[in-house]
């Protein structure tokens, strides 16, 4: 019997060594994998908050242009980049050049399709500042040629 009791010990002694052994390198592999994702998350440094929080002007206008948009600056843009870009980038309004009638037709369409809401006197002004600073380009052939020198191909 106290050959079996003495068995069943050292089982036991196993098994807690076992189970510390596994919690150890659970721990140490947890810290690895942190080490390897932030190098810096173990660092005792302070971090200088001043230096590092940095105020930025939404609203900044440079050379004519939103600078967060890239609209241009003109009466009614604060309007169009609270109701525009809300929803899209300012990119996807500058390559649509449309006329008045088109961008009404295109605001119609966002109000029926994509739950745009209804812009009340805004839509006024939105539309006038698209169709001032972005009008329809009339696209077409490239212009001719011009001052060039002809030569004749001679036929042999």
């Amino acid at each position: 019997m106290a050959v079996k009791d003495n068995f069943n010990k050292q089982i036991e002694d196993i098994g807690r060594q076992l189970k510390i052994i596994s919690i150890i390198t659970s721990i140490a592999s947890i810290l690895f994998i942190v080490l390897l994702l932030n190098p810096n998350g173990f660092s005792f440094e302070t971090i200088d908050t001043e230096q590092t929080i940095t105020e930025v002007n939404e609203d900044l206008i440079e050379n004519g242009i939103h600078v967060r948009t890239g609209f241009k600056d003109a009466e009614g843009l604060l309007t169009v980049v609270q109701n525009c870009t809300s929803c899209h980038s300012s990119k996807l309004v500058i390559q649509n050049r449309m006329n008045a009638d088109r961008w009404n037709a295109t605001i119609k369409w966002m109000q029926e399709t994509q739950n745009l809401w209804d812009l009340g006197e805004n839509q006024e002004v939105i539309v006038n500042y698209l169709v001032a600073n972005y009008p329809p380009v009339e696209k077409g052939r490239r212009e001719n040629i011009k001052d060039i020198e002809w030569y004749e191909l001679n036929n042999r």
